[in-house]
């Protein structure tokens, strides 16, 4: 049975100039599609099988990310069904140069395991075997609006 923590992703996109809106930020598109490529990652390392998007359940916008700093993105699996897949995602903008962080983004995606013909594939119970994994599985079960 895959761990939370083996379902832990970290990835880093720089916003560029043609990923910005019209006030010189990542615009909400932009963010929202690094947050889905993440947390699908995410979701296919619990799964062992490919996974499509299936919702989000929310998406909080809380400050916005500069043309020159990075989008760092985190994922990680907080829960499972018989098919699906619960994701809790994050994003920060981070200064290149000084490593600066401040939260910028959250959501809650469910993913669906599928085969090559699209067909729903049941997937594995997610364990925590470590403090760190518990921690993470509790904030994001304590933090999404059922």
């Amino acid at each position: 049975m895959p761990d939370l923590l083996d379902t832990y992703i970290e990835n880093r996109e720089r916003v560029q100039p043609t990923d910005a809106n019209n006030y010189g930020t990542a615009h909400g598109g932009f963010v929202t599609k690094w947050m889905d490529e993440v947390g699908a990652l995410s979701a296919m390392r619990f799964a062992g099988e490919s996974c499509v998007t299936a919702s989000i359940d929310q998406m909080s916008f809380e400050r916005p990310i500069p043309v020159g700093d990075t989008a760092v993105i985190r994922a990680y699996v907080y829960d499972a069904g018989r098919t699906s897949v619960h994701v809790k995602l994050e994003a920060d903008r981070e200064a290149p140069r000084t490593g600066e962080r401040e939260q910028t983004t959250e959501s809650y995606f469910v993913f669906v395991a599928v085969d090559d013909e699209g067909t729903p594939q049941p997937v594995p119970e997610l364990t925590t075997g470590s403090e760190r994994g518990e921690r993470l599985r509790k904030r994001a079960l304590d933090g999404r609006n059922d």
